[in-house]
């Protein structure tokens, strides 16, 4: 499996949510990334999809099987 997808979407979150921020401690770290995981997935447009959501994308793909 190629790891570029993965790498992609790290590069993005630290440039959209990281850089220029200082976090004070591990739990404030953790939860700026499960935020950021569940606007990634259901409020952040993609044009690669169509201009929806990743979970939009999925659910459509479930919906034309």
């Amino acid at each position: 499996m190629d790891n570029g997808p993965l790498e992609g979407f790290w590069a993005i979150l630290k440039r959209e949510r990281y850089y220029g921020r200082h976090f004070t401690d591990r739990e404030s770290l953790i939860a700026m990334i499960e935020d950021y995981i569940g606007y990634y997935n259901t409020k952040r447009l993609q044009r690669k999809l169509g201009v929806v959501t990743p979970m939009e994308k999925h659910n459509n793909y479930y919906v034309a099987a």
